[in-house]
């Protein structure tokens, strides 16, 4: 009986910790998108950065655009899923990134919903925010 007590207390203790990370949007793929902050920033890139994967898989690529304003970083996604898409970024290309404007850490950034270079268009999130890549945002 003891034994039951306490996996029943463990059980019910994760599960009360999964919906104060759900509800922070700290599960994984989320990203704390927001969809109230969305915007659509233009730039250069100025450099293409894989940075490697906390967990499970191959890393998540960023960008640091030149714009206008300063630099811009932003979160682009899962290195696989963008090299499916057969889409690359080089320095000097010229995009048009729509996504949410997020505070991490001490600098904001934006993560990417929609990424335009040229006549190419990069989907990488449905409207509310959910990526594609995760099976949650719907498929592209």
């Amino acid at each position: 009986m003891k034994t039951f007590k306490l996996l029943l207390s463990v059980g019910l203790v994760t599960v009360g910790l999964a919906s104060v990370v759900y509800a922070q949007g700290g599960m994984r793929g989320s990203g704390n998108y927001n969809p109230a902050t969305e915007t659509t920033v233009t730039g250069t890139v100025d450099s293409v950065n894989s940075l490697p994967a906390s967990g499970r898989g191959g890393g998540g690529l960023h960008l640091v655009l030149a714009a206008p304003t300063g630099p811009i970083e932003v979160e682009v996604g899962p290195a696989s899923f963008v090299s499916s898409k057969s889409v690359t970024f080089t320095k000097g290309d010229a995009l048009t990134v729509i996504g949410s404007k997020v505070r991490r850490a001490d600098h904001e950034v934006v993560i990417a919903r929609e990424i335009r270079k040229g006549n190419q268009v990069l989907t990488l999130r449905n409207g509310d925010g959910l990526p594609l890549w995760s099976g949650r945002g719907g498929r592209s």
